[in-house]
């Protein structure tokens, strides 16, 4: 099976024939090109357009990141899975406001059922479920995405009864992150969009048209979209999960006046444990047999293709456990 590569430290790719290698300060390390499903760059790359040229050939991607750890953008190889058909059912899905609104609600609501489902697996009461009922008389995308945000204000609000004491998130901070945990939240988002952005790729989704996000130049918004269901499931669980047990602690991070950071240990610590997650797998209801977190996602890719070609109605990922 092929994993994901994660780059920490500044470095130099180089090919010598059909082989990568990584070169920094410390030695020099073939990359196993045949094993790597993507990269992800948290240090400062450089590399030939050789290199350029095999990752393509294999269909690597790779993800950067900047200094704080944000998605600063990525490599996407050529698409080699092209579909003109679904291409041409794609914009019309997001052309048609209907059709588009039916897709975006769909994202949100499988989105609140997951975090619906976060907060009762902790046995907090929230209003999550009533906001949703909201999506009803949606008849704007913007009047999505304002149900979709008092539902993540009020989530974000209850973390904090799961989180101990010394890490609260006390309101959301983006850029920058003001806490530890409003960092631990940034880097986790921006992780999962990367992951997401790869598994689009591995189909014939293009990942510039999305729903509920506006699609704009420069950006894979379609990642944006799915996201939005897998941040709960991922992301949230796996900050739980890492804090409540002590796994990362306050000297994991860099914290300045109006900024807090994951540093580089605590990258590691939560790179490490994100991997181990998206490997760990589940029995699937539908399949009845087991698929990673990984396969998830790109199964919820394949839901959207059905949907977009008419074939059967989208229905999102909520977790049943």
């Amino acid at each position: 099976m092929k994993r994901n590569y994660y780059v920490m430290s500044d470095g130099i790719l180089k090919r010598k024939e059909n082989t990568v290698y990584f070169v920094n300060k410390e030695g020099k390390k073939p990359l196993p090109i045949n094993k790597i499903y993507s990269i992800y760059a948290y240090g400062s790359l450089t590399f030939s357009s050789q290199v350029v040229h095999l990752l393509a050939k294999e269909g690597i991607p790779i993800h950067f990141f900047n200094y704080y750890g944000f998605y600063d953008g990525s490599f996407y190889p050529r698409e080699t899975l092209l579909s003109g058909d679904l291409l041409i059912k794609q914009a019309k899905h997001y052309l048609d406001h209907e059709k588009r609104m039916v897709i975006a609600k769909k994202f949100v609501e499988g989105a609140g059922q997951n975090m619906g489902k976060v907060l009762s697996y902790y046995r907090i009461e929230n209003t999550i479920g009533d906001t949703m009922r909201d999506l009803d008389g949606c008849g704007a995308i913007t009047e999505v995405m304002n149900v979709e945000g008092r539902m993540r204000s009020a989530y974000y609000f209850h973390m904090d009864e799961i989180l101990p004491d010394g890490f609260k998130m006390e309101g959301r901070s983006r850029r920058p992150p003001e806490n530890m945990v409003n960092a631990l939240i940034s880097f986790g988002n921006s992780l999962l969009y990367s992951t997401v952005l790869s598994e689009i790729y591995n189909t014939q989704l293009n990942p510039t048209i999305s729903y509920l996000h506006e699609p704009f130049e420069r950006r894979y918004s379609l990642a944006l979209d799915l996201s939005e269901i897998f941040k709960p499931i991922l992301v949230d669980r796996l900050i739980f999960y890492l804090v409540n047990k002590r796994m990362l602690k306050e000297e994991d991070f860099e914290q300045d006046i109006n900024c807090c950071l994951l540093n580089d240990q605590g990258r590691k610590t939560f790179l490490k444990e994100y991997d181990e997650r998206l490997k760990k797998t589940i029995k699937h209801r539908e399949l009845n047999r087991k698929v990673s977190y990984r396969r998830l996602i790109r199964l919820e890719a394949y839901k959207l293709i059905k949907h977009l070609l008419d074939s059967k109605e989208y229905k999102p990922f909520v977790m049943w456990w």
